[in-house]
């Protein structure tokens, strides 16, 4: 299993994760007409010329959903019980079509479960940069895992 045992993370652990993830067009439009979002700033760019961006900007849930989705392979994968929430997200710079998203994972906090003795809590936090290295999306995310030797 590729996913990590609630014993295997350490607090301050950071997890680079690859490979980063090209985004188009396509990806912003699909994502906001999935969702029923009709934003104009994601699927019109004759709209988002008149704005401060210039250009469409990338959908900030398809940043959230993109950068949580990186790490998956190198932590939760198979491990992970359920997302508990997010008590903090931001999106400090924009995103735009033909921007390269790179995320990395630090182990913020752990603690076994009161209520479910064969899982524990492990706060992540998540964060993903453009190909310039700026901060794009920081998320901190909660989740219940699984205890070593024991099963989902």
């Amino acid at each position: 299993m590729a996913g990590k045992y609630y014993e295997e993370f350490d607090v301050g652990d950071v997890y680079e994760h690859e490979p980063g993830r090209t985004l188009t067009q396509f990806d912003n439009m699909l994502f906001s007409s999935l969702t029923l979002n009709p934003q104009p700033l994601h699927l019109n760019e004759d709209f988002a010329a008149d704005t401060e961006f210039g250009e469409c900007i990338i959908h900030s849930g398809f940043t959230l959903s993109l950068v949580i989705g990186q790490s998956v392979g190198d932590t939760t994968l198979g491990t992970t019980v359920a997302n508990l929430g997010m008590s903090e997200v931001e999106f400090p710079t924009p995103l735009f079509a033909g921007d390269t998203v790179y995320a990395e994972t630090e182990v913020l906090e752990k603690r076994p479960s009161d209520s479910r003795p064969e899982q524990g809590i492990v706060q992540f936090q998540h964060r993903g940069r453009n190909q310039d290295g700026d901060l794009v999306a920081r998320i901190d995310r909660a989740a219940l895992m699984v205890r070593e030797g024991t099963s989902p």
